[in-house]
């Protein structure tokens, strides 16, 4: 097709939907990146061919710190806008959770640009409270202590106030309580105390099961009414100043999200009527980012951030002016929204296998043939649209007629290599057929199914997508460049890890906005890389990455996108070598080298390896050790 054009992939990989204001397609068909306030796309491509330039290979993971100060404003903004649109007099208070991505980097960043508006840090464990304490050094924010709780992470979260800190210490579980009492009696601190709410109104979405009756945190009515009376009898009732619920995570539909809400107000205001009067009200996460673009899937939500913060905000305003409760503070945690958009893994496509230019080198059947193999060249014989419905039936059956004879013993090894010859060059020939006529739509994707390439790409699902293999998670995923032409293939992505699980096959349609089984690409060219882009994999994906084959983490860079529309390196983070890798589990990287060189040592005595070979041997050994776990290019 040579009338491909630009708009034509923005249409086809719904850039638009997903990745506006942030992601685009520039006239050269290389993906973009840009921030509102810069107004400079940046060629995704062109930094790749930079860094490569600069001995960081793919794959590699770019971090845009500009997208995050952006996210940081549009969140507020959405906050600001809503307060003064409903009269809501109360504030609204950003927290970062920091479990969505703990990276060093990255969380010093969203404290910088988060100062301006006091965005605070959600620590949900002592070394997330540690990273907090000494990483927030502003007054303005919050620092909201959730998560199991021993007698070390309250003393450590109570003494942090003494430097200033504004620490709250949320109870989600009754007995926490206690010890918070009896530690800041004796450490003659009074603390700030949250209570979280265990909210029965059942949330959308994925992980539904962190809200409800059964959720893995929070208290239950008579645990709060028992927590308020305790505080009451130790005369430290002014101590309570939040009560906090959480609503779930990447809820889809802005329905659930005001049901969860209206309970959850509804506790902050009841506790007026025990004789507290608590300030904040934390809404927890739950704000989606829309991964696919169809505002209708578990991927997706059906709501913008400002329909978001409207409705958060016209909710407890009304429930509080009917309850004639002051307006509290508004604090959400929305760890995903935030930083979502920030990352983009890039991959280089190594290899592909395909089926559908298989030769049927032209087969005729002998009478000493089985009928199946001439029932196949029949069918290939007579293939026309008019017999097409026909063929294509029989020709499924047979596909599955095959694995049985060839398993019985009736077909032999050579019988079934001709079967599964003309199987694959009837089926690219029917797909060709059929390619523009919609009265054969069903068929065409089945055979898109079936014939599609795997393009085998250099990185790992587990490492750098775990999401896409655990959850189903869906993300953006297409190439970065050559979107002037016109994408010949559909594959399957395949990543390096010898494991079935380890490829992505999961897609959004962005025409029909159903899921499908493969993704549009380009022919590979000889000699050219090829490179592939996974988007908006900033929330989870780094920390709960695994090393399925000792593959670690990739190179990652930080990138600033300058005000004249250049861009600059902040930041490189190399990725594991191979020696790392081996170390967390506990190989001694040293007493390899050490064994190594002895065997060659004896190789050379028996005469098995010459000096040069062993030579070779340990400089290849060596620098293996040192080099990336994943391929060269």
């Amino acid at each position: 097709m040579t009338d491909w054009t630009v708009e034509d992939s923005k249409t086809l990989y719904g850039i638009s939907n997903w990745g506006a204001p942030y992601f685009n397609i520039n006239s050269k068909g290389n993906v973009t990146v840009d921030v509102p306030e810069k107004g400079n796309p940046v060629d995704l491509k062109e930094i790749i061919d930079d860094l490569k330039a600069n001995g960081i290979q793919t794959p590699v993971l770019m971090r845009f710190p500009d997208i995050l100060s952006s996210r940081i404003k549009l969140l507020n903004r959405c906050f600001q806008r809503a307060m003064t649109d409903y009269g809501y007099t109360g504030k609204y208070r950003g927290v970062f959770p920091v479990k969505v991505n703990q990276q060093k980097h990255l969380v010093e960043d969203l404290v910088k640009f988060g100062e301006q508006t006091g965005l605070g840090l959600e620590c949900g464990s002592k070394p997330e409270l540690i990273i907090a304490i000494t990483k927030m050094k502003y007054t303005d924010g919050l620092i909201l202590c959730n998560g199991f709780k021993d007698r070390d992470y309250i003393e450590t979260a109570l003494l942090a106030t003494k430097l200033g800190r504004d620490v709250i210490i949320v109870v989600d579980r009754k007995s926490e309580l206690d010890i918070i009492l009896q530690v800041a009696k004796e450490l003659e601190i009074k603390p700030t105390i949250g209570l979280r709410a265990k909210l029965s109104t059942r949330s959308a979405g994925r992980w539904v099961e962190s809200t409800g009756h059964k959720s893995k945190f929070g208290l239950t009515p008579f645990e709060m009414v028992e927590c308020v009376e305790r505080l009451k009898a130790e005369d430290m009732q002014d101590s309570l100043q939040l009560i906090h619920f959480h609503l779930g995570s990447q809820i889809p539909s802005i329905l659930s999200i005001k049901a969860s809400l209206k309970e959850g107000t509804r506790f902050f205001t009841e506790l007026y009527n025990l004789g507290v009067t608590p300030k904040y009200i934390d809404v927890g996460g739950g704000l989606g980012v829309d991964y696919d673009g169809s505002g209708s899937t578990e991927s997706s939500t059906n709501y913008s951030e400002q329909e978001y913060a409207n409705d958060v905000v016209y909710t407890i305003k009304s429930i509080c002016d009917e309850k004639k409760v002051p307006h509290p503070d508004i604090i959400t945690e929305s760890g995903r929204s935030l930083v979502a958009h920030s990352s983009v893994l890039v991959f280089d496509v190594l290899g592909c296998n395909n089926f559908d230019s298989v030769e049927s080198h032209d087969f005729k059947p002998q009478p000493t043939d089985h009928q199946i193999l001439r029932d196949l060249y029949d069918i290939s014989e007579g293939l026309s649209l008019k017999t097409l419905n026909e063929g294509y039936n029989d020709l499924k059956q047979i596909r599955a007629d095959i694995l049985q004879l060839f398993t019985y013993g009736v077909l032999n090894l050579e019988q079934r290599a001709i079967a599964e010859r003309l199987i694959f060059n009837i089926s690219s020939r029917m797909r060709k057929l059929i390619r523009n006529e919609e009265d054969f739509a069903d068929i065409l994707y089945e055979l898109d199914s079936f014939l599609c390439d795997s393009y085998f790409c250099n990185f790992s699902v587990f490492q750098s997508l775990p999401d896409s293999w655990a959850v189903d998670q869906i993300f953006p995923i297409l190439p970065i460049m050559r979107h002037k032409e016109h994408p010949d293939r559909r594959a399957i992505i395949v990543d390096l890890t010898c494991d079935s699980d380890g490829k992505v096959n999961r897609f959004i349609d962005s025409e029909t906005y159903e899921v499908k089984s493969t993704l549009e690409v380009h022919s590979l060219k000889p000699n050219e890389p090829y490179y592939i882009g996974a988007f908006l994999a900033g929330a989870y994906q780094e920390i709960l990455g695994d090393l399925h084959n000792l593959f670690g983490d990739t190179n990652a860079v930080h990138i600033h996108i300058s005000e004249n529309g250049g861009y600059t390196i902040d930041h490189i983070v190399q990725g594991d070598s191979m020696s790392d890798v081996l170390s967390y589990v506990e190989y001694n990287p040293e007493e390899f080298v050490v064994s190594l060189n002895e065997d060659c040592m004896n190789g050379i005595s028996k005469g098995t390896l010459t000096e040069d070979q062993a030579a070779l041997l340990m400089k290849r050994f060596k620098t293996s050790l040192f080099s990336s776990t994943y391929l060269g290019s």
